[in-house]
């Protein structure tokens, strides 16, 4: 039996986030697609070789055929649009961030339970055997007790003014779109919760952040310093440092690890 997944948005992220991964496995597929724009949505699927277009979200949610619905909407939309799917009776994969804010996210989470569906927010490095490695070094006690960990994901900027990354009112700004992934590396990592002991942002002339600086705690005393950049004159850098007390870990593109990464 094939899986048939409903694609809402036809976003950049898309191929290697969804399609790439799923034309790997022939019991999976992208069946569907909506997208605002239907024009766009047609383009996009006859380009990825998506069957059939649907003329709004709804549709998708409505359609019997599906599975399981990809969310890569605007942050802002997150909520509304996998809860619809979750009622509607299907599994959710969601862009992240996965909310706005925690109030947010605990609404999906109840909604998921309630309906009885996967909703997985889609950060595709917890699956990758880089991660699992990473996990295992600490864990194993080969560096010793965690003291420090330091974890940065810089891109290229400047991300033009009128991309969505840089949009307040629709989840935009680099916590969200970049930020995110240090918070989730260093949580993973340590399988604990942190507290928040200080944070800076750097703002452009919109209020938007474009760099944030945080330095989080742990409950086994262990601290953390996350960063995130898309300054004008940032270049790529997704890496992560972990400072033990018998030696240290770095590794190298937890973000993209099939891309090619390193663990040291």
């Amino acid at each position: 039996m094939t899986f048939n997944f409903g694609v809402l948005g036809a976003a950049k992220i898309t191929p290697m986030a969804l399609l790439e991964p799923v034309s790997a496995e022939p019991l999976t597929r992208a069946y569907c697609i909506a997208a605002r724009d239907p024009i766009r949505a047609a383009a996009f699927a006859k380009a990825h070789h998506i069957g059939k277009v649907h003329p709004d979200y709804q549709a998708v949610l409505d359609d019997p055929v599906v599975d399981a619905v990809y969310i890569a909407l605007p942050i802002s939309e997150h909520a509304q649009w996998t809860n619809k799917a979750l009622s509607a009776g299907k599994h959710v994969l969601c862009e992240k961030s996965l909310a706005l804010n925690a109030a947010e996210a605990l609404g999906m989470q109840h909604q998921a339970k309630h309906s009885n569906r996967v909703l997985m927010e889609a950060f595709h490095y917890r699956y990758h055997p880089l991660f699992d490695a990473a996990i295992e070094v600490i864990h194993s006690g080969e560096i010793g007790t965690v003291e420090h960990l330091e974890a940065l994901f810089h891109v290229k900027g400047p991300i033009p003014t009128d991309d969505i990354r840089r949009n307040y009112a629709l989840g935009g700004g680099v916590l969200m779109d970049i930020g995110c992934y240090p918070v989730s590396w260093v949580r993973h990592l340590m399988q604990s919760e942190p507290q928040v002991m200080r944070a800076n942002a750097v703002t452009d002339p919109e209020e938007v952040d474009v760099e944030m600086t945080a330095t989080l705690s742990f409950s086994n005393g262990a601290t953390a310093m996350i960063q995130g950049s898309m300054q004008a004159g940032a270049d790529f850098k997704a890496v992560i440092e972990v400072v033990g007390s018998k030696g240290q870990m770095t590794v190298r593109n937890p973000l993209v690890p099939q891309l090619g990464h390193e663990l040291m």
